[in-house]
């Protein structure tokens, strides 16, 4: 694992900055939804377009790896919803994971001369870097046959919205610091947490049933600051073992432990911290925190009816609160 432009991103050989590199956001996502002329604000508050989000890869790596995955991709997106859901839980975290890959490394190098230094650097976020070097290991599945003995090394959901008042073709957003990525393509929202072993997906997996049907754009929102707060509260980091290679085997098996022994997997839920990340996933309804949080032991929700039930809703409108 190597920063910088010299360096391939997967295997760490030797590249030309001038010709080896691959786009953050592949050629065929940024023609698709017009990306060419739209703007990332980067943490130190530079702006840079899509197009300049490159990251370093080989001529190999690209050829036959990256190229190849992005194939895949173009072609699920374009049959939609159900390709999306028959996709490999694997090969949705390898693509997922690529692109977050080429945003946190495109932060870290902004920070070595930055335009505003950051409130709370990543470089120096040691628990960042420690679940980064994780993720590192098990993304080289890329590029190197590997199987997950009984895992998949994040949590992946798969979202849809009803085509009442969804009006964003294309959105992505992140939290570089729990590892947290999600990407609107049409009416379907992926969201990974790439580096807890599927255990918020199985500790959110009766509101993730619940949500396996058309949400408004507003119920979408809610269900992703869940997922935020959730990894946020996540406390540990895997870690992965090579299980030792015998004569005629054709790949690597992974096997991972996480050690709890010290203290619980999930910090206790704060509903006043929820609600702030609430409000933030809410911020295009303006919905003030007082109102988000007027019942201490309920925030408001849009997923749920008072009596808990999934709700159903087509429109939004200030009266919902």
């Amino acid at each position: 694992m190597q920063f910088g432009d010299k360096h391939c991103f997967l295997c760490g050989s030797p590249t030309d900055p001038a010709t080896n590199s691959v786009p953050v956001f592949a050629d065929w996502l940024q023609q698709r939804y017009g990306l060419a002329e739209r703007q990332i604000l980067l943490l130190d508050q530079s702006i840079r377009f899509y197009p300049e989000l490159r990251i370093p890869c080989c001529t190999r790596c690209r050829t036959q790896y990256v190229e190849p995955l992005e194939a895949q991709m173009e072609q699920t997106a374009k049959l939609g919803l159900a390709a999306w859901q028959a996709l490999p839980e694997k090969t949705l975290f390898l693509w997922l994971g690529k692109m977050f890959y080429g945003i946190l490394t495109t932060e870290l190098l902004t920070e070595l001369d930055p335009l505003v230094k950051p409130r709370y650097p990543l470089a120096e976020n040691a628990q960042m870097f420690r679940r980064f070097q994780a993720f590192f290991q098990t993304f080289q599945a890329l590029r190197v046959p590997i199987e997950f003995e009984d895992f998949t090394p994040a949590s992946i959901f798969i979202l849809e919205t009803a085509p009442h008042e969804d009006t964003i073709a294309f959105e992505y957003d992140d939290d570089l610091t729990t590892m947290v990525f999600s990407i609107k393509l049409d009416n379907v929202v992926l969201m990974a947490c790439l580096m807890d072993n599927g255990i918020i997906r199985q500790a959110m997996r009766q509101v993730y049933t619940d949500a396996q049907r058309p949400l408004h754009p507003i119920q979408v929102a809610e269900f992703k600051a869940r997922v935020y707060y959730a990894a946020y509260l996540f406390g540990v980091i895997p870690d992965y073992f090579v299980r030792p290679h015998q004569p005629g085997d054709q790949h690597l098996t992974y096997d991972t432990l996480i050690d709890d022994v010290t203290g619980g997997i999930f910090a206790p839920w704060l509903n006043s911290a929820y609600a702030q990340s609430l409000q933030e996933m809410w911020k295009r309804w303006h919905i003030p925190y007082t109102a988000i949080l007027s019942d201490a032991d309920e925030p408001l929700s849009f997923l749920y009816q008072p009596d808990g039930k999934p709700r159903e809703m087509t429109t939004y409108t200030s009266a919902s609160e």
